[in-house]
C-alpha cells in the first residue's frame, strides 16, 4: 500500500509540474503566448482528475456520515478564500466560490440542491434570487408614492461576492475498505455559506448555505481550476485534489444518529468548547475504529 501510494505521488508531481504551472511562461516572446501550451504538450495532455475505484457495498465494513465546518478564517483555508478581488489579478486566479459560480451559470455543474441530501433541486434562477437583494431608498419611495418613476440612484442593489463567504461545509462519509484494510474518506456535497443577505448589514446576521454542490458531478471544473499553493507557485493544487486530500482544517458539527441526524449544536448548546471537544470525540471514534481492527 506504501509503494503503491508513493508511485502515485511521485507520477502526480511529474504530471502536475508539466502541466499546472502558468505553460511557456519562460519561453514566450511576447505576453499573449504566456498559458498556451505547445502541441508538444497538448499530445501528451491527459489532465483529468483520478477516477474513484470501484466500491462494493459488501466490503464497506463500517462507515459513518459527517458534516463539517471549513471556516475561512483560518490561515490553511485561506487557498480556498482568496482571492476575492479580481480586478488586479490574472483570469487564471480564481477562488472557490468564483469556480462554482462561473461553471453553475455556464452549465457545467448540473446538480445543485437546497440541502445536503439532495432531495430538491435547484436552479440558477433559485440561486440568483438567494444572492441578490433589492432596495429603494426613501427618496425613492417618495418618488413611488407620488406615481412617479424610482431614479436609478435611489435603487440600492446589495450582491453576495466571493468577499462574503464565511466558510464552507462539506458533507462526506468515511468508510472502512476491508478489502484494502484501511479507513478511508469520500467527499460527496459542498455548500458555500454566506450570511443570508436580506440580513447581511445586521451586526450578526444567520450564515445560510446557498446551495449544495454534489461533488463528484463538479470534479472536472474542479480539475481544471487551481488554488495557490504557498510554497511552490509554479506547482499550484486543483481545487478537486485539495479537497480530495483534505488539505484543509474542518470540524464536524454533524454526525448521522438516531436522533434525526442532529447537529451537535443542538445538544450541547452555548459552550464552543465542549463542542469543539465533542467534535473531536467524533473524530476519535472513527479513527479509533481503524485502530482496533489490529489490537488484539
Amino acid at each position: 500500500m506504501k509503494l503503491r501510494s508513493f508511485l502515485l505521488t511521485v507520477a502526480t508531481v511529474f504530471t502536475a509540474t508539466g502541466l499546472f504551472a502558468q505553460a511557456n511562461i519562460l519561453n514566450a516572446k511576447s505576453p499573449e503566448e504566456i498559458g498556451v501550451r505547445t502541441a508538444a504538450q497538448k499530445s501528451v495532455d491527459n489532465d483529468k482528475p483520478l477516477e474513484y475505484g470501484y466500491v462494493d457495498d459488501r466490503d464497506v465494513l463500517f462507515a459513518k456520515m459527517t458534516w463539517e465546518r471549513v471556516v475561512l478564517d483560518e490561515r490553511v483555508n485561506f487557498p480556498l478564500y482568496y482571492p476575492i478581488d479580481t480586478n488586479n489579478i490574472g483570469k487564471d486566479r480564481r477562488c472557490l466560490y468564483d469556480v462554482l459560480m462561473k461553471n453553475v451559470k455556464n452549465g457545467k455543474i448540473k446538480n445543485i440542491y437546497d440541502d445536503s441530501y439532495f432531495s430538491t433541486k435547484r436552479t440558477l434562477k433559485d440561486i440568483e434570487a438567494a444572492l441578490v437583494r433589492v432596495d429603494t431608498t426613501e427618496l425613492g419611495i417618495e418618488q413611488y408614492n407620488a406615481g412617479e418613476e424610482v431614479s436609478k440612484e435611489y435603487i440600492v442593489k446589495t450582491q453576495i461576492t466571493a468577499a462574503d463567504i464565511v466558510e464552507y461545509r462539506i458533507k462526506g462519509l468515511w468508510y472502512f475498505d476491508k478489502r484494502q484494510a484501511e479507513m478511508k474518506y469520500r467527499l460527496l456535497a459542498l455548500a458555500p455559506v454566506a450570511p443570508d443577505v436580506n440580513f447581511i448589514d445586521t451586526d450578526s446576521p444567520d450564515l445560510v448555505p446557498l446551495f449544495w454542490v454534489f461533488f463528484p458531478d463538479a470534479r472536472e471544473v474542479l480539475h481544471e481550476a487551481k488554488s495557490f499553493n504557498t510554497k511552490n507557485s509554479s506547482l499550484p493544487y486543483s481545487f478537486d485534489h485539495v479537497l480530495n486530500s483534505r488539505r484543509f482544517n474542518g470540524f464536524i458539527y454533524k454526525e448521522e444518529n438516531v436522533h434525526g441526524d442532529r447537529q451537535i449544536s443542538e445538544y450541547v448548546s452555548d459552550n464552543s468548547l465542549m463542542q469543539l471537544l465533542e467534535s473531536e470525540r467524533i473524530k476519535d471514534k472513527i479513527r479509533d475504529f481503524e485502530l482496533d481492527m489490529w489490537t488484539y
